[in-house]
C-alpha cells in the first residue's frame, strides 16, 4: 500500500485568451493549497508561440515532451519548495525558446523525506504540451489525469459547434469534417488540427490513466463522441466562499444581464430578440466577432441604450457590481456548454439564471430553468414572467443560491478531487 500522500502537478497550456478554464486551474491550486496538498504548478502559454511553431507541436504531439518528464522527477525528488521557482529542462542557448515553467504551492514545503506519488493533473495541453508530454509525464513514473473542459480532444474549435449550433461531425479519430468545413476559419490550420488530434489520440488515450469532467452531461457529451465514459469522473467546479452572497437581492435587480463572449454559439441574439419582446433593460458584457451584428440588431428592433447596453469586456471587480445589481443572468447557448462559470456564479450571488437546456446547465440549474434552444417566444415568457415578479426573483435566488452552496462549495469540491487521487494511487500500488 502508499502510505504517502500524492504530490500533484497542475498542468496548463494557458490559452491566447484566457476564461473560464485558467478560472478552474486557478482555483484547483487554491484548494490544494487549503487541503496542505503538496503541489507545483507546470505552465506553458500559447501566447509565447507562433503560429508555426503551434503548428509544428500540434503536429509532433507536444513541444518538448522532455520538460514535463523533467518537473515530474523534480517533484518526486522534492526539489521544488515554496521559496524555488525552476526550469524543467533549462533550454539550451541556441534552440530560442522558452521552457516549461514550475512554481511550487506557496504553503506546503515539499521536501524528499517523505516523498509520495505523483499525479500530473493536466487541463488544456494544446498545442505546447500535448499527448507527447503527458506520455512522457507517464513514461517518469506519474499517474495521469486529464481535464476536460471541452470536446477538444475530438474537435478542432473545441465548442463541438458549427454555424452557431451544435455539431457532432467529428467523433473518434474521424477528424476530417473539420478540414472539411474549415472550422478554424483557416485551412492550414484546420489541416493541421485534424491531422494532429487524428494521429496523436491513441497515445493521448494510453497516457491518461483517469479523465475528469465537470458535470455528468460533459462525460456524456464526450462519450457521444467516442470516449469511454467508464474512464471519465465528475467533478464539479465549485467558488470560494467569499462569492457567495448572503441573500438574494435580485427582488431589487434593475437588468437582466449576459457575460459571456458575443459569438454565434452562445445565443445571444435570441437574448436580444427576446428581452425586446418582453420589455426587459439587457446589460451585455463581453466582447467577440457578433458585438457589431447584435449592436446593429438591437437598433432594428427599436432598441436604444437604456435598452440594450454593451458594455464590452469589464475587469472583475466591475463585473461583480453589474451582477449585483442584476434581476437575472440570461444564458441562451445554442452548443453543449460543459458547466460554465457564469451560472454559478450568478447562483452563488443569489441571482436568477434563465437558460437553454443545453449541455450541462440544466444539470447546474436545476428543473424547471432551462428552455428549448431556439424557443425565443418561450424564452421571452420566462425572462418576462421573473421581470414581472420580484418576490418570484428572490425566490428563485434564494433557491439557487443554496443549490450552489450545497453542490459547489470547496469542501466538496476538494472531497472529491482527494478521492479520485486516493484511488489512483491505490491502483497504483495494488499493480506494483
Amino acid at each position: 500500500m502508499v502510505s504517502a500522500a500524492p504530490r500533484v502537478l497542475v498542468v496548463h497550456n494557458r490559452y491566447r485568451i484566457e476564461g473560464g478554464e485558467e478560472r478552474s486551474v486557478d482555483l484547483q491550486l487554491a484548494a490544494l493549497e487549503a487541503a496542505g496538498v503538496d503541489h507545483a504548478s507546470f505552465e506553458r502559454r500559447s501566447a509565447d508561440a507562433g503560429r508555426a511553431r503551434a503548428a509544428a507541436a500540434m503536429l509532433r504531439g507536444g513541444d518538448d515532451p522532455a520538460e514535463l518528464a523533467a518537473a515530474v522527477r523534480l517533484l518526486a525528488a522534492g526539489d521544488i519548495t515554496p521559496d524555488r521557482a525552476g526550469r524543467a529542462d533549462p533550454a539550451p542557448p541556441n534552440r530560442g525558446r522558452r521552457s516549461g515553467e514550475i512554481f511550487a504551492g506557496t504553503s506546503t514545503s515539499i521536501s524528499a523525506a517523505a516523498p509520495g506519488p505523483v499525479i500530473v493533473h493536466a487541463h488544456n495541453t494544446v498545442p505546447l504540451v500535448g499527448p507527447a508530454g503527458l506520455a512522457a509525464a507517464r513514461a517518469a513514473g506519474a499517474r495521469v489525469v486529464l481535464h476536460l473542459h471541452n470536446v477538444r480532444i475530438f474537435c478542432a474549435t473545441g465548442f463541438g459547434e458549427r454555424d452557431g449550433a451544435p455539431c457532432r461531425l467529428c467523433t473518434g479519430r474521424h477528424t476530417l469534417p473539420g478540414l472539411r468545413h474549415n472550422c478554424r476559419d483557416s485551412l492550414a490550420e484546420a489541416a493541421v488540427y485534424a491531422a494532429a488530434l487524428s494521429l496523436h489520440q491513441p497515445r493521448l488515450l494510453d497516457a491518461v490513466d483517469r479523465f475528469v469532467a465537470p458535470s455528468a452531461a460533459a462525460r456524456d457529451e464526450l462519450a457521444a463522441r467516442g470516449l469511454d465514459p467508464g474512464r471519465v469522473e465528475v467533478l464539479r467546479h465549485y467558488l470560494p466562499a467569499e462569492l457567495f452572497a448572503e441573500r438574494s437581492a435580485a427582488g431589487e435587480g434593475r437588468y437582466a444581464l449576459i457575460a459571456s463572449r458575443l459569438s454565434p454559439e452562445k445565443g445571444i441574439e435570441d437574448a436580444v430578440r427576446a428581452c425586446v419582446a418582453a420589455g426587459v433593460p439587457l446589460r451585455v458584457a463581453g466582447e467577440g466577432p457578433e458585438r457589431a451584428r447584435l449592436e446593429r440588431l438591437a437598433r432594428e428592433l427599436g432598441a436604444g441604450g437604456a435598452q440594450v447596453a454593451f458594455l464590452g469586456r469589464l475587469p472583475a471587480d466591475a463585473l461583480a457590481r453589474e451582477l449585483a445589481g442584476a434581476a437575472m443572468v440570461l444564458m441562451p447557448s445554442r452548443y453543449h456548454e460543459f458547466s460554465p462559470y457564469s451560472a454559478l456564479e450568478a447562483m452563488a450571488a443569489g441571482v436568477p439564471v434563465a437558460a437553454t437546456a443545453m449541455g450541462g446547465l440544466p444539470e447546474l440549474l436545476g428543473d424547471g430553468r432551462c428552455v428549448p434552444v431556439g424557443a425565443v417566444d418561450e424564452f421571452a415568457a420566462l425572462v418576462g414572467a421573473l421581470w414581472s415578479d420580484p418576490a418570484r426573483r428572490a425566490e428563485e435566488g434564494e433557491a439557487l443560491l443554496a443549490r450552489a452552496r450545497e453542490r459547489h462549495s470547496r469542501a466538496a469540491y476538494t472531497d472529491a478531487l482527494l478521492g479520485l487521487y486516493g484511488r489512483l494511487t491505490a491502483s497504483s500500488a495494488t499493480a506494483a
